[in-house]
């Protein structure tokens, strides 16, 4: 089966390498046993991967189900998993077969692996390595035939140096690894995807179709989209049913777009005709953002130390005055007066003087020292969480990933 009518089949809608080379990968593993994890952000659409992985398997006709691991409370996933015996623990009423015994033969998604508790991770991972599980409460070892696809949101390396995740179980699952392409590293399947959503809502709610002009498109592309797939159809669903309007202008869909991420986004600027898919103008795009930030804090923080340093001044008895232009920039200290500084600019040295000596105090604006700053305080702030961090600085994982090996940043 090629690719295009995979997607056809399970309402894949894209054409962007990444998320082909994804398709690609899915399918060449399908006829196989191996372990298989899905890596991606959350509403990328990692189940449909799983379901991909199921369809096309000699596993297809056995049961196939989805496991949340992170919406089981901990003292209960083991009795899903693996069963219980009756009088295992309070409430068990009775024996219960767990997944791994109804699913026999098939094939098992786990998702949000990276939330699974230490102790199901060993059981799991004997059932990977010789297919034996007990059910809680019981002592005898059972067996399955099962194949596990594992899924997750969250960097499972960076787990099992914090000790959270056992190493072992990650290297046994992510024999074949597959990352699903967050939908700001597919920006060119954004249109085609608000279209075909559209289009489906206008036919559930019997309305027109809503269209979007040059603009409305754009700020849709430049978006950062943090809930990727499944934002872009809950977005696309609430314009269709609230806009009056069903031709979308910047102005509408601004509205739309939630405050707090729109500043993450890139200015509107019309298509000059040349693609921005391409990997290069990706990264300048994710750096453009970076840089524009740290140009403006620097600003606010050059403006406020110059400030402070004329308070100084004035409290110490120094006449402050920039010596490029006789003291046009500041005022001059004279008799007591109290003036307030004007026309502070943040590329002026700023001399201070008094009747016995002269001290120059000179800004360093080094880029590199302050985007390193930044970086190393959002990794701070958000306890070494990559994706978090990359979300608060306005650049990709692997933007972010390239600058902490640039700057040697220890996490």
């Amino acid at each position: 089966m090629d690719i295009q009518s995979i997607k056809n089949r399970f309402g894949i809608i894209g054409n962007s390498p990444a998320l082909n080379h994804a398709l690609n990968t899915a399918v060449q593993v399908a006829n196989t046993d191996l372990s298989v994890l899905i890596v991606g952000e959350s509403g990328v659409g990692k189940e449909v991967f799983s379901m991909i992985i199921h369809a096309l398997s000699p596993r297809k006709h056995n049961p196939f189900i989805a496991v949340n691991c992170g919406a089981i409370p901990e003292g209960t996933i083991d009795s899903e998993l693996f069963g219980h015996e009756k009088g295992s623990f309070t409430g068990a009423v009775d024996s219960r077969k767990g997944y791994f015994e109804t699913v026999n033969g098939g094939t098992i998604f786990l998702d949000e692996i990276g939330e699974m508790p230490l102790g199901t991770q060993a059981r799991l991972l004997r059932v990977l390595e010789t297919g034996e599980f007990i059910r809680v409460g019981s002592s005898k070892v059972q067996k399955t035939d099962v194949r596990v696809i594992a899924a997750t949101n969250r960097d499972l390396l960076e787990y099992t140096q914090a000790g959270d995740f056992r190493q072992d179980l990650y290297y046994r699952l992510s024999t074949v690894p597959i990352r699903v392409p967050a939908l700001r590293d597919r920006k060119e399947d954004v249109p085609l995807l608000f279209r075909k959503f559209a289009a489906d809502f206008a036919e559930r709610y019997k309305t027109q179709s809503v269209q979007l002009d040059n603009t409305a498109q754009q700020m849709l592309v430049n978006y950062y989209w943090p809930g990727n797939v499944r934002e872009l159809k809950n977005i696309a669903e609430q314009i269709s049913v609230l806009s009056t309007d069903k031709n979308i202008t910047a102005e509408v869909m601004q509205r739309f777009l939630p405050q707090r991420e729109q500043s993450r986004s890139l200015t509107v600027i019309p298509n000059s005709g040349q693609s921005n898919s391409s990997n290069g103008n990706s990264d300048f795009n994710t750096e453009r953002d970076i840089l524009y930030k740290l140009f403006f804090d620097l600003k606010k923080d050059m403006n406020d130390l110059k400030q402070m340093i004329y308070d100084v001044a004035h409290h110490q008895g120094y006449t402050p005055v920039d010596p490029s232009s006789n003291a046009a920039l500041m005022p001059v200290y004279n008799d007591g007066a109290n003036s307030a500084p004007t026309n502070f600019n943040a590329s002026t040295p700023i001399l201070l003087e008094s009747n016995d000596h002269h001290e120059d105090v000179e800004e360093t604006l080094l880029l590199a020292d302050r985007e390193k700053e930044f970086i190393t305080k959002a990794l701070k702030k958000h306890k070494s969480r990559r994706r978090d961090a990359a979300i608060e600085l306005g650049i990709s994982e692997r933007t972010l990933y390239r600058k902490i090996k640039e700057y040697d940043i220890e996490e």
